[in-house]
C-alpha cells in the first residue's frame, strides 16, 4: 500500500531529508519520500502490517521533528 501525507510545520529542507532517511530504515518500509517543497511524505508499505509501520513512522518523525504533524 502507498499512501500520501501532509507534513504540517516542516520547516528545513534538513529536516526532510533527515525524516526521509530515518524513515527508509524503520522495519517494514518498502519505500519512503519526503518532498519539502510541497511539505508531502510518500510511505509505502504491506497492506497487512501498514498501521503498525505507520504508527512507527509517526514516532520516528517526532523523534526528529517534535513539531510535525502528519495529516492524511
Amino acid at each position: 500500500m502507498k499512501k500520501t501525507f501532509k507534513l504540517e510545520n516542516l520547516d528545513c529542507a534538513h529536516c526532510a531529508s533527515k525524516i526521509e532517511d530515518a524513515i527508509k530504515k524503520v522495519d517494514g518500509v518498502i519505500g519512503a519520500s519526503v518532498n519539502f517543497m510541497y511539505q508531502k511524505m510518500v510511505l509505502e508499505a504491506p497492506d497487512d502490517k501498514f498501521d503498525t509501520i505507520f504508527n512507527e513512522v509517526k514516532a520516528t518523525v517526532k523523534k526528529i521533528e517534535s513539531d510535525i504533524k502528519l495529516v492524511g
